[in-house]
């Protein structure tokens, strides 16, 4: 049994998510603050780390500081989990040597991929070389990892920025770059044979943007849209292409990453076949709210026609179902916006 230690302040979040694994087959040590959890990753030496940022006494960068200047500690692989948003939150992590960044309020399936992402890549990986002076400037030759990648793209790439409802790339069009979501939050779609759109995909900050048209000559096979403003670091795939030829490493990982993906598209198009009206429109919402970022108390900016392209439903329908989960008290709607009130609720609704 693989052991979990959760590093996090918040007694509710983490007496709720250590349940959550202990229910998902893992043995979870816990603990309340950063200085008791680097104790306790000395004593037991667990196979992954969770940790959040924002904790008293010592924070979660300096845990993952003392951590990595350990030669006994520094392998083990580590999660951050916190409210944090911004790229250069997620980046300083990255650069520390965290291994991924999950953002509350989170899915549980986003949980749990995470873990066994890092998990299987430990493995596999079976040394400890890859965890070297992540916060070294790394060459095109000298790439371990996807966040070294990220930041590859960060420090050498074309930046570009779109306002909202711009169109950042139109389908059918030729395809030259890859690109690195810095900030904002990016809607893929394509239009079916009524005009309709359907949305495919939302990017996020820290979210790579066209590996759908990675092949030569091969056009975007999706249109993708600012959502709101949005910045973007793009390099040309011939020379991520010289990179990944260089870096068998970072090939593996950007497997690993576009199969959850494939995976993440084929569960909402089961949701979208399958599930009821209710459920439909549940599910997209707690699917906005986690790719936004959003906390109870702060709003979903999202228009109508959005959450219905991506639940696969009428307007209509959607704007009924909004209204009737404003009755029973499950989310507040505020103009344009929603604010989900009841955020438990909404993951049980059948």
């Amino acid at each position: 049994m693989k052991r979990i230690l959760l590093i996090e302040d918040d007694t509710v979040l983490r007496e709720n998510t250590a349940e959550l694994l202990e229910l998902s087959g893992y043995s979870v040590i816990t603990a309340p603050n950063g200085k008791i959890g680097v104790a306790a990753t000395k004593e037991y030496l667990p196979d992954i780390i969770i940790c959040d940022i924002m904790m008293p006494v010592l924070d979660g960068y300096g845990v993952l500081e003392r951590l990595s200047s350990d030669e006994t500690t520094k392998h083990i692989p580590f999660i951050f989990l916190s409210a944090k948003t911004e790229h250069k939150e997620i980046r300083k992590g990255m650069d520390l040597g965290a291994d991924d960044y999950l953002t509350k309020p989170f899915l549980e399936e986003d949980l749990i991929s995470a873990i066994e992402s890092r998990l299987a890549r430990a493995k596999l990986l079976n040394d400890r070389d890859d965890h070297k002076a992540s916060n070294a400037q790394v060459s095109e030759d000298e790439m371990r990892t996807l966040h070294e990648l990220k930041n590859f793209f960060d420090d050498n790439g074309e930046v570009t920025s779109f306002e909202e409802g711009e169109t950042i790339y139109q389908e059918g069009a030729r395809s030259t770059n890859i690109y690195l979501v810095l900030k904002g939050l990016v809607k893929g779609y394509s239009m079916d044979t009524d005009g309709k759109e359907l949305i495919t995909a939302l990017y996020r900050a820290d979210d790579f943007l066209g590996f759908t048209s990675f092949l030569n000559k091969t056009p975007y096979n999706e249109t993708t849209t600012a959502i709101e403003t949005v910045k973007l670091v793009g390099i040309s795939k011939e020379n991520l292409k010289a990179i990944l030829e260089k870096n068998k490493n970072i090939s593996f990982e950007l497997m690993e990453l576009l199969t959850q993906n494939i995976t993440l598209i084929k569960a909402q198009l089961l949701q979208m076949a399958y599930s009821s009206v209710r459920k439909k429109t549940a599910q997209t919402l707690l699917q906005f709210a986690n790719v936004m970022n959003t906390s109870n108390k702060e709003p979903i900016k999202i228009s109508r026609s959005d959450l219905a392209s991506v639940a696969g439903i009428a307007p209509e329908s959607l704007i009924r179902t909004l209204s009737t989960f404003k009755k029973e008290g499950l989310i507040a709607i505020e103009g344009r916006n929603i604010r989900i009130k009841e955020l438990k609720a909404l993951q049980y609704i059948n």
